[in-house]
């Protein structure tokens, strides 16, 4: 059977992609923790069903300080077994707006606050399983408000020059795939320039 091919030209500048799903879908509860539910989702015309992780919206912040240093934190994730670097994140609380979330994430997760808080975008997590939302946030000349001994529990911030940002993705030190994307979001919205001499933040 030949499958249907779309030429990227077909794309561009086109409608835009159909957001309704392609019949009527039901969803049960199949298994519930505090932090996602175990949903199974019928679809009409499926021949089983879909399970997917039903959890609150995630906020991510990429965020410079007045001297110029973005900031990462580093922690040990029990999933992967390994201590990684990520950008300031979290979840969006019950009754929290995104910004809110994401501010109070920059700061219990760094000790630092931005007065501006630019919202890059929204992205998917992972079209497959999640059916949630990243909001992507940008905050430029943040300052220090706490010492770093007051942060979260297990959590330590890495203040990184722009250069070993780029070297560190490049080599996969840096690897959490959905902060990538939050970098790549900024790169297209201008707040992040990638040059030959390696990276650094607009604005």
């Amino acid at each position: 059977m030949t499958r249907p091919v779309i030429d990227q030209e077909e794309l561009q500048g086109g409608p835009e992609l159909p957001q309704q799903a392609p019949g009527k879908m039901a969803d049960s509860v199949v298994f519930s923790v505090p932090w996602f539910d175990i949903v199974s989702r019928t679809v009409d015309g499926a021949t089983s069903p879909y399970y997917l992780l039903r959890t609150s919206d995630y906020v991510t912040v990429l965020a410079k300080t007045t001297d110029g240093s973005v900031l990462l934190v580093q922690q040990f994730r029990p999933v992967v077994g390994a201590e990684t670097l990520e950008l300031p994140s979290g979840h969006v609380e019950e009754g929290e707006s995104p910004e809110v979330a994401a501010r109070r994430e920059l700061a219990e997760e760094t000790g630092y606050e931005a007065q501006e808080f630019e919202l890059l975008g929204t992205l998917a997590p992972d079209t497959g399983r999640l059916g949630n939302k990243l909001w992507c946030f940008y905050a430029q000349n943040a300052t220090l408000i706490r010492t770093p001994t007051d942060l979260e529990e297990g959590v330590r911030l890495v203040l990184y020059e722009f250069d070993n940002l780029l070297r560190d993705v490049a080599t996969g030190k840096i690897d959490h795939a959905l902060h990538l994307g939050v970098l790549l979001l900024a790169a297209v919205k201008g707040r992040l320039v990638v040059g030959q001499r390696g990276i650094n933040l607009g604005r």
